[in-house]
């Protein structure tokens, strides 16, 4: 059981929930039969996009349609007869071969966040009228999951999110050094490789190996810049492309940390507005003024006394850490009657732990608990943190490697922004990263994309996806008003104003006229 919650960065966490992987069996699809020829000479990239991948079963829990294989691409495409690296791939074969049209891409965001198993993935209930038409692909981003995956070995203490602090300033940067460290040293040849753009490569190299002269797409959160960095790169190969909770393309990354500042303070009003009318539900306070007074003296009393609650003990960086809470408001509300009365009881904390989770006291190695798959010696997975920092440090070249602009960018944050400001401006490793092989993709382009998005999302707020369509100059965007939390299609609670707009793009290639405003459902407020 955990004792402590672990503080994990917010995006790192982005997109559907990264679920275990099963053991896989893939085959080597880089075969004698795919050796370089006399093709070669002509299309440095034949030996790639002239795979024959050779189709497994994935594992006992999906259908007998639903394969997996590996494929081969270059690390460096500019150096694509150099170092192969592995591509994990699945594939759903569309359940009409009549009716069939050809290939749907899915993402699921991070970056890293594994994506093989998304045709198959209960949190992604397409409709029929998708699955006849389409074969639902998947695939684990570069150095992600089974493609070839980075490990940087990193401690828990190293993956979780840290506040702005004057008193642990020196030493942050000393642990932010330390993680960038650790990764050029487990994977610095791959480093400057792990991009978007290269990713973007990656799945043209997989429209080509599956026979399609065009792909369509759905990204999610991260998935939705990949997905328009594919647009900007292969324009006349992008079909009909769907972008779920979008980001601003403008701000990669460093810009959407301190966005997600802003859109939690806004979050953190309206609710306490909400809570104030139901004050006689939930006993916060009858005045926006008074909840949020409720609020800030629990978060001072578990910074003296970490408070218990469902086996955590949560100090008040613990329960801030979490920028997603106040963008769901009955949810909210339920979570701080938890705190309240977890305050109001005393109950002690259990022991406290060292920097890297474990116990005060306990043997070295003792597991964390930590999210992800703990290793053979007790540490959990860091694949998830070690390729999501690869890509958003090599992705772009506007991270500032001045520890004293971190500073100054955090206290100002903090006072713009007090419930989140200090964890979104915090220093990071990207300020200790070497820059990746090619400048930032600049997405500005026509492309015919549908762009959905909730008014309250948890990560990506509603001005990014706008921004996002501003830059798609053919898009239409897809509002849900009131609609809450990260992703809004095709979920089992979803929109179904929105899976209809969705379902018939797919299906038609038909955008909306303009563009589109859904209701929220009460299910997802």
């Amino acid at each position: 059981m955990r004792t402590k919650k672990s503080r994990r960065n917010p995006l790192l966490a982005a997109g559907l929930a990264a679920a275990s992987l099963s053991a896989l069996a893939f085959a080597t699809a880089f075969a004698a039969s795919d050796a370089p020829d006399a093709s070669t000479a002509r299309d440095p990239l034949a030996r790639y996009t002239q795979q024959k991948p050779r189709w497994q079963p994935c594992d006992a829990k999906g259908p007998d349609t639903f394969r997996c294989a590996t494929l081969k691409v270059p690390l460096d495409y500019a150096d694509p007869g150099g170092r192969t690296i592995d591509l994990a791939i699945s594939r759903l074969a569309a359940s009409d071969t009549r009716e069939r049209r050809g290939v749907l891409l899915l993402n699921p965001g991070g970056p890293g966040a594994p994506g093989l198993d998304l045709p198959v993935d209960p949190r992604l209930v397409f409709p029929e009228e998708v699955k006849r038409r389409y074969d639902l692909v998947g695939f684990d981003l570069r150095g992600a999951g089974r493609s070839t995956p980075v490990s940087c070995g990193l401690t828990a203490d190293e993956q979780s999110d840290h506040p702005y602090k004057a008193e642990t300033f020196t030493r942050d940067v000393d642990r932010v050094r330390t993680v960038a460290e650790k990764c050029r040293a487990a994977a610095g040849d791959k480093l400057p490789h792990l991009t978007t753009r290269n990713s973007a490569r990656d799945m043209d190299v997989i429209r080509a190996v599956l026979g399609e002269r065009k792909i369509s797409y759905l990204g999610i959160s991260y998935g939705s810049y990949l997905g328009a960095v594919y647009t900007q790169m292969f324009p006349e190969r992008a079909d009909r492309i769907v972008l779920d909770s979008a980001t601003d393309p403008t701000r990669i990354y460093r810009g959407m940390f301190q966005d997600m500042a802003k859109a939690a303070e806004q979050a953190f009003t309206r609710w306490t507005e909400w809570t104030a009318r139901r004050h006689a539900t939930y006993q916060l306070g009858d005045t926006p003024a008074a909840v949020r007074e409720t609020f800030r003296n629990l978060i001072a009393q578990a910074d003296r006394t970490p408070l218990v609650v469902d086996g955590q003990s949560l100090g008040g960086d613990d329960i801030r850490a979490d920028n997603s809470t106040f963008f769901h408001v009955r949810k909210a509300a339920e979570r701080v009657v938890a705190l309240k009365k977890a305050a109001d009881a005393g109950t002690p904390a259990p022991p406290a732990r060292t920097p890297d989770g474990a116990p005060e006291g306990a043997p070295e190695g003792t597991p964390s608990g930590t999210p992800g798959q703990a290793g053979e010696a007790g540490e959990p997975d860091d694949n998830y943190a070690s390729i999501a920092w690869s890509f958003m440090c090599a992705d772009t070249r506007t991270w500032s490697h001045d520890p004293e602009r971190y500073r100054r960018e955090a206290i100002r944050d903090t006072a713009r922004y007090p419930l989140y400001g200090d964890f979104a401006a915090a220093v990071t490793p990207c300020a200790f990263w070497k820059p990746g092989n090619e400048p930032q993709t600049e997405i500005d382009n026509e492309a015919g994309a549908l762009i959905t998005q909730n008014e309250w999302d948890s990560q990506t707020p509603l001005f990014a996806g706008q921004a996002m369509h501003r830059a798609l100059r053919g898009s239409r965007m897809l509002t849900v008003a009131g609609g809450e939390g990260h992703g809004v299609l095709y979920a089992p609670d979803g929109n179904s104003c929105a899976d209809k707009a969705a379902t018939t793009y797919l299906t038609t290639g038909r955008l909306p006229a303009e563009d589109v405003t859904c209701q929220a459902t009460a299910a997802r407020k």
